[in-house]
């Protein structure tokens, strides 16, 4: 495993980091969860992230309980707020009342005094910039978290972020958005504009869920139990990327990846950690072989002419949109 810093911080991160979205508190029981966790702490793995909307707040009591008994000052705890958390009409968003009362909730299923990052999940229409990165600054100076960020916001909305981070004394350091292979959305405007700023990316899905394992192929039946596997064994095929040509043209990367030594799924994975302005990109897991195969990834150096492969046979398929950044909320 090798460590990077996040963003223009003094933190290092280390260059996969676990992620429970999928898995802890739905897919997955306690003694399977802590199982995965301490083969990814096995590996080198310190960088835990979560939410606390996660499996309504399941996620974060999983990891808690997980991560129980393992030295604190070796791990980098990320969690994140935004999605509604319960009922009332405060039980959501980024306002100072809801922040607030949401650290104090996340600390307490996560059984730790402080997270190491705290990341707006996505970006409030709702409520003032400015009381967002006050509560922020307040938190940060409270002790319950040592860094901010944020995660799926435009170019613009980081921008003013920062500015009102800095007037409060306090920085954003990382953004989190979807980056793979097959999407591309940051590259022109948030990979430079972090750059600039002093962010840097910790990537959700860098296998296009699952697509760039190669396991969806054209015509077959899909995995039983895989996310994309229908009633009878069909295969969901309202995803965008569950296309005939997307699947058949990941299936072209079969040899680049045996060339490389690689699994399809670390060859992805890979893509994403060679990528500029890239900090980390987070893998799940239901069982723990699954890590050891992921973190075959970790310090791989992929060759540029295979690079340049993966380009020319994904180019038709490859979403690059700016515009399509913020991938579950819609501007008023």
């Amino acid at each position: 495993m090798e460590y990077r810093k996040l963003g223009s911080s003094g933190m290092y991160i280390s260059e996969l980091a676990y992620g429970n979205w999928m898995t802890h508190g739905e897919q997955i029981e306690q003694d399977v969860a802590t199982a995965c966790v301490r083969q990814a702490l096995d590996l080198g793995i310190t960088t835990f992230d979560t939410a606390d909307a996660y499996a309504g707040t399941r996620a974060e009591l999983t990891l808690g309980r997980a991560l129980s008994g393992v030295r604190r000052e070796g791990l980098e705890i990320f969690t994140k707020v935004y999605f509604p958390t319960g009922e009332g009409k405060n039980d959501r968003g980024l306002s100072r009342k809801h922040m607030m009362e949401s650290i104090d909730a996340s600390l307490a299923r996560l059984g730790t005094e402080y997270v190491d990052l705290y990341q707006a999940h996505r970006y409030d229409y709702e409520t003032p910039l400015e009381e967002t990165m006050q509560a922020f600054a307040d938190i940060v100076r409270a002790g319950k978290a040592l860094y901010v960020g944020v995660s799926e916001w435009t170019v613009e909305e980081i921008r003013a972020g920062v500015e009102l981070a800095r007037g409060h004394g306090i920085q954003l350091i990382s953004n989190q958005p979807q980056y793979s292979m097959l999407w591309r959305v940051i590259e022109q405007e948030i990979v430079p504009a972090s750059q600039e700023l002093g962010l840097g990316q910790i990537c959700w899905s860098p296998m296009a869920q699952g697509v760039l394992t190669g396991k969806y192929v054209p015509g077959q039946a899909p995995p039983t139990a895989s996310r994309f596997a229908g009633a009878e064994g069909t295969l969901v095929s309202d995803h965008h990327y569950l296309t005939e040509n997307i699947l058949t043209r990941v299936q072209q990367l079969r040899p680049l990846a045996a060339d490389a030594g690689l699994s399809m799924a670390a060859l992805a994975i890979a893509w994403v950690l060679q990528r500029p302005n890239v900090s980390a990109a987070i893998v799940g897991a239901s069982r723990p072989d699954q890590l050891v195969d992921n973190a075959t990834a970790a310090g791989v150096k992929l060759d540029p002419a295979l690079l340049s492969r993966v380009d020319d046979i994904l180019d038709p398929v490859i979403e690059r949109d700016p515009a399509k950044v913020e991938s579950f909320t819609t501007r008023p």
